[in-house]
């Protein structure tokens, strides 16, 4: 006997209805489908809940703590480019192999 059987059994058990009447058992090859795409959606759920409670951990951990400016101040202390400068968003606009990598230049 199966899982969906044995799980229809005790519905209609603890119903006390008839066992055609309370749930209907798919066919023996459709069940294990069925279980299957319903447990790798249940996993999708989730990983995407536990990704949404540690980034929001991550976020909310200390938002007093501004270190990061600081990184970023010595680093273009040090000499390197600011990626939002305009001058750098042309030479990627420019840039054919980055285009055709995007597929918007033939």
């Amino acid at each position: 006997m199966n899982l969906l059987e044995q799980l229809a059994k005790k519905l209609n058990i603890r119903q006390g209805k008839g066992f055609s009447n309370a749930v209907t058992v798919p066919q023996k090859g459709s069940g294990q489908e069925f279980l299957n795409s319903l447990s790798k959606h249940a996993l999708k759920l989730y990983e995407k809940q536990t990704d949404i409670k540690n980034f929001t951990k991550l976020v909310l951990s200390d938002p007093e703590n501004t270190s990061h400016n600081q990184m970023v101040e010595n680093l273009f202390s040090k000499g390197v480019r600011d990626p939002i400068e305009n001058d750098k968003i042309a030479e990627l606009a420019e840039n054919s192999k980055l285009l055709k990598d995007l597929g918007l230049d033939d």
